[in-house]
């Protein structure tokens, strides 16, 4: 049945779990492990079916897995999914029968933030397993450096389309203003960019513009019709579609939302019209360092190490820029093919490894 779905690709594990004493209802994919144990944050929100969540965790769980490559962090790709809304539902019982469906893993994913978890909701399922990322993660938390990731990448198509190493007298317009787009808000107005922004919630809108009130908001509907030189999409998804990328009025589209692209054909349609895409996976991957970073690093400057990462990521969206020039594929198609590249050598390794070991037993 899982198969027939487009969004499936080849996922080793594919987990159903329920818990009928609080209403716990969702699933887990763990897409590829090549390059090391699956990781990926836990999603939160209203499905309107469970066939509408089963696709998105095998979409996201699948960009986890390019994440991971094009990050260059010893990981491989999961996700999961909690059908319900974190406004009405969430509370500690749901969140430590999470957790325990967690533990029946043994440590074989991982998992943390996504959208409708928080920090706090973390330290709590900290408190029930030991597989839970970001815990530690300090004042800071994974949002910033997600948003700081955006913003290299940002800086990377910055140079590129506009020859500029400044967003002074840019304007970028901003769609979600949850963690990660009031992060980013931030860092592109201490840089000097004149900001449009908007979420759907106005309460959070108001607190944007209450934070920085030279920023304007706007309607979260028609935001990405604005004329800007870089829209952000920093919401759920998906919105990048046919439709939508005829009204864009922009130089570049660069945001921190997941699976921004409606389907492959979108991202060859903006590079057809001259947009200049970084690829959500490329741009958002400052999460998911700041994630394993406690895991990865023993001993070592914890921050160092996350700056760096996070740095790379202008150094990766530079790479992916040129190769998009210089061989005329979308972008997407070029991150794409960069990440299959680094799991096929992953995979070499691996079956290296195999035989290695398999002589020295036999010696």
């Amino acid at each position: 049945m899982f198969s027939e779905f487009k969004e499936f690709d080849n996922h080793e594990l594919l987990i159903h779990f329920n818990d009928k004493d609080t209403g716990l209802k969702g699933f887990i994919a763990i897409h590829n492990t090549t390059l090391g144990t699956a990781t990926g944050g836990t999603r939160y929100r209203i499905y309107q079916t469970e066939e509408d969540a089963l696709k998105d965790v095998l979409r996201l769980s699948q960009a986890m897995t390019y994440k991971c490559a094009l990050a260059d962090v010893p990981f491989g790709g999961g996700k999961a999914v909690i059908m319900a809304d974190p406004r009405q539902t969430k509370n500690e019982e749901i969140l430590f029968a999470y957790a325990r469906k967690i533990n029946f893993l043994k440590g074989s994913f991982t998992t943390g933030e996504d959208a409708g978890l928080n920090d706090e909701d973390v330290k709590v399922l900290s408190k029930v397993s030991p597989y839970i990322n970001g815990a530690s993660c300090g004042q800071e938390g994974l949002s910033f450096w997600a948003a700081k990731g955006v913003y290299e990448a940002m800086r990377a198509g910055l140079k590129f389309k506009w020859h500029a190493d400044s967003f002074a007298n840019k304007t970028i317009a901003i769609k979600g203003l949850g963690k990660l787009g009031f992060a980013l808000c931030g860092l592109l107005v201490e840089s000097g960019a004149n900001v449009i922004a908007a979420d759907i919630d106005l309460e959070t809108a108001a607190r944007a513009l209450k934070k920085y009130p030279n920023i304007k908001i706007t309607d979260a509907q028609t935001i990405h019709k604005q004329e800007v030189d870089i829209f952000s999409p920093c919401a759920l998804g998906n919105d990048i579609t046919p439709k939508t990328i005829e009204e864009l009025k922009c130089g570049m589209v660069c945001g921190g939302a997941n699976n921004q692209l409606a389907d492959k054909e979108c991202g060859q349609r903006l590079h057809e019209r001259g947009i200049l895409y970084i690829p959500d996976y490329v741009a958002n991957a400052g999460g998911l360092i700041r994630a394993v970073a406690d895991m990865t690093v023993k001993g070592g400057d914890v921050h160092n190490w996350v700056e760096a990462k996070v740095k790379n990521i202008y150094v990766t969206s530079t790479v992916i820029i040129y190769e998009s020039i210089k061989n005329n594929l979308s972008t997407s198609d070029v991150a794409n093919r960069l990440a299959l590249e680094k799991l096929a050598a992953g995979a070499k390794i691996k079956e290296k490894e195999k035989y290695e070991l398999k002589l020295s037993k036999a010696i």
